[in-house]
């Protein structure tokens, strides 16, 4: 004899759910997998070192760069007074460009 009440099952409908969300789980988990897994091998060069601006970069008189970007053979610095100055590498200002500042409308 056994006096032990038996418990019901879970009803059709929430059976159905609990796999859905199982699913689910488990469809996400391998998509975080997936998405780190693509960052780290998409991305081999996140931790190389970055180049280096040479030491006697002269800046003209007065001017203060606000971005800096490189290229092969120039480093460009943009400055607060809406210049554009190309140096070599070595250093030396090669060129200058004034930018016209945008008006609006």
């Amino acid at each position: 004899m056994n006096d032990t009440p038996t418990e019901p099952g879970l009803p059709p409908s929430l059976r159905l759910l609990k796999g859905l969300v199982i699913v689910l789980m488990i469809t996400m988990i391998v998509g975080v997998i997936t998405v780190v897994g693509l960052l780290v091998t998409r991305m081999p060069n996140a931790n190389a070192i970055a180049p280096v601006l040479p030491a006697d970069l002269q800046m003209p008189q007065g001017a203060m760069p606000q971005a800096v970007t490189m290229g092969a053979g120039w480093i460009g610095v943009v400055t607060t007074d809406n210049r554009i100055l190309i140096f070599t590498p070595q250093g030396k200002l090669h060129q200058e460009l004034v930018i016209a500042p945008l008006t609006g409308g």
